[in-house]
């Protein structure tokens, strides 16, 4: 099975490391030969993997298998987006420091992006940072969360306002843990795929107007496909801007609105592709009150988005909104940064969104969601 495993490289110029795609990769006789023996797992039989409890009792047997004598021990965290504090590092860091965990213990980070940002962020912190390997569970962690190197946990006034850069020695793609994955948490994933075709790659978006039934259906072949061009989309993208400096901004296209609708709801009400599909579609009528992009082209994009899933109503107002996005960590002196489209596959990247344009953007979110 291993021999057929999809590879996509992230070519880094301190940290290179693989995307291995494949359905039964966790199940894998062969797992534990890339685990403890590439990057910073070289030489470890320590093993920590982050959870939450629903995926360890899913999969914990599974992994637990495939790494068969060796020292694995799991930690688990509550589940979703408002654990995802410093807080829930520290329990983490405790529950590692009293199991024994050194310099050359490894975290596995088995869950979705909540886990991904968490585990990373604790990995890089331990003793200044040992071995991490990304293990990621949902579709939206698969394509966006577990690639890249961000790390990241939030405070009350914002999203990821604390985090470091960390790249993982490898990630795991295994599409058979999407089977077990509830459909609204599958299909928020499907926000991040698309924002893909939209910021670089047209055939994705293409390909998800085209084949929505098969996705929706969870068919392997289709997903595969899907998840392949996803990761190299990312990795193309990290690999020209690992710090986010540039280019790598253009990967936040619905992130502007998107945190901040869920930062006023306090975690709570939106799932993470929810609120950056409801991002995306703010993000797409903002450049068509601006001029920005032709407004037939605007309309795909906003049906192609709301087609991905249904979507939680819009609740919060619009000045509530304005006033979250001056708060991102993507503004730059007082101003809201904002990724853009102009068509699919091609965005630009401004922080010259007026706050009227704004508040009445989010007026219209609250207009369509009715």
């Amino acid at each position: 099975m291993m021999e057929s495993v999809e590879r996509v490289e992230v070519r880094l110029p301190q940290h290179s490391y693989e995307v291995l795609i494949e359905p039964g990769l966790l199940s894998s006789p062969e797992l534990k030969n890339h685990v403890f023996c590439e990057g910073k797992a070289s030489g470890s039989k320590r093993c920590f993997v982050v959870t939450v409890p629903r995926v360890r009792r899913l999969w914990a047997k599974t992994l637990l298998h495939a790494l068969k004598g060796h020292d694995i021990c799991f930690l688990e965290m509550q589940d979703g987006e408002r654990y995802k504090t410093l807080e829930s590092v520290e329990k983490l860091a405790t529950q590692m420091i009293k199991a024994g965990a050194d310099r050359d213990s490894v975290v596995i980070a088995l869950g979705g992006g909540v886990v991904t940002d968490t585990a990373g962020l604790l990995a890089s912190l331990y003793m200044r940072g040992i071995g991490l390997v990304q293990a990621p569970t949902t579709l939206l962690a698969q394509i966006d969360a577990a690639i890249g190197g961000k790390t990241g946990v939030n405070l009350p006034a914002g999203k990821n306002l604390l985090g470091t850069f960390y790249q993982p020695s490898m990630v795991l793609v295994d599409l058979s843990l999407l089977e077990t994955l509830p459909e609204r948490e599958f299909r928020s994933g499907l926000f991040e795929a698309l924002k893909c075709g939209v910021i670089r790659n047209p055939a994705i978006f293409e390909f998800m107007e085209k084949e929505h039934e098969r996705i929706i259906a969870g068919d392997i072949a289709a997903l595969q496909w899907l998840i392949r061009e996803c990761v190299k989309v990312k990795a193309g993208v990290v690999e020209k801007d690992e710090r986010e400096s540039g280019e790598r901004r253009i990967l936040n296209f619905g992130h502007t609105v998107g945190h901040a609708l869920e930062a006023e709801t306090g975690y709570k009400y939106f799932l993470h592709g929810e609120a950056i599909g409801w991002g995306m579609i703010a993000a797409t009528m903002i450049a068509s009150a601006m001029q920005k992009i032709a407004a037939e082209t605007a309309k795909r994009i906003i049906a192609a988005t709301m087609a991905c899933a249904p979507l939680p109503k819009v609740k919060v107002r619009g000045k509530s909104i304005a006033r979250r996005v001056h708060s991102d960590k993507k503004t730059a002196n007082g101003k809201a940064r904002f990724v853009l489209p102009r068509t699919i596959g091609e965005v630009e990247v401004t922080d010259g969104v007026p706050d009227r344009v704004i508040v009445q953007t989010v007026e219209e979110l609250r207009r369509l969601a009715h």
